[in-house]
């Protein structure tokens, strides 16, 4: 609304051209982020765009700093998560898990909590403490069988560091768990779980390209054959 109509329009159709392409080509997501930010650099909405766009194609450095400019601008933290995550993105868990403690935290929605223990789980899995992790991701939230937007996501990431502590029979539960509120497919819990029971996925395209391809060679032979004896086909004894 702080543009000119005719600009505001340009950068509108770069922004919602972000948004369509984030998750399936980030590369020209973050394309379309770098002209929206030319034009405006000054709007948040278009910092924190480019932020995400930069995230995506984990050019930490420069998402951190399109967060940063997006809070000084609104003075919200919700994108809190998720700076502190581009922090682990750049080698730094320490400096994720100090921000975990910090006060902005208290002022995040439950989802931006839930969020922000994620990440902090992640700091502690990076740093190699991975019992802490756990115990980083046992909550109410976790425990609670209500179905949020990041229900699932929780359970699939206590369900992983259970693994990744050996306690294989409780993460089959949890990713079980993790499936069950997974509506949306935002997890793999379902290849986590058959991979757990030994179940391997066989390319039935790649079965038939391989049939496809032993017949040809088969045809390919008998031809050979028939031009080596001179005859139209096999011969009849």
């Amino acid at each position: 609304m702080s543009l000119p109509k005719t600009l505001a329009e340009d950068v509108a159709r770069n922004l919602v051209m972000v948004a369509r392409l984030i998750d399936e080509d980030p590369e020209q997501a973050y394309a379309y982020s770098r002209i929206a930010l030319r034009l405006a650099s000054r709007v948040a909405a278009v910092r924190e765009a480019a932020g995400f766009a930069a995230y995506a194609t984990q050019k930490y450095s420069e998402a951190l700093a399109e967060f940063r400019a997006a809070k000084r601008m609104t003075g919200s933290v919700e994108l809190w998560p998720v700076m502190a995550d581009c922090e682990r993105g750049l080698g730094r868990p320490e400096r994720a898990m100090a921000m975990a403690g910090e006060p902005e935290v208290q002022k995040l929605d439950k989802a931006g909590q839930v969020e922000m223990r994620l990440v902090a789980a992640g700091a502690r899995r990076d740093m190699g403490q991975i019992d802490a992790a756990i115990v980083t991701l046992q909550s109410s939230e976790l425990a609670s069988n209500a179905v949020h937007p990041w229900t699932a996501r929780l359970r699939y990431a206590y369900a992983d560091a259970l693994l990744a502590a050996g306690r294989e029979d409780e993460a089959r539960e949890w990713f079980g768990k993790a499936l069950e509120a997974d509506k949306d497919g935002a997890t793999d819990s379902s290849d986590r779980l058959a991979e757990l029971d030994g179940v391997e996925f066989v390319d039935a395209l790649g079965e038939d390209e391989n049939e496809d391809e032993d017949e040809d060679e088969s045809r390919d032979d008998v031809a050979d054959g028939d031009e080596r004896t001179g005859e139209d086909g096999p011969s009849e004894a």
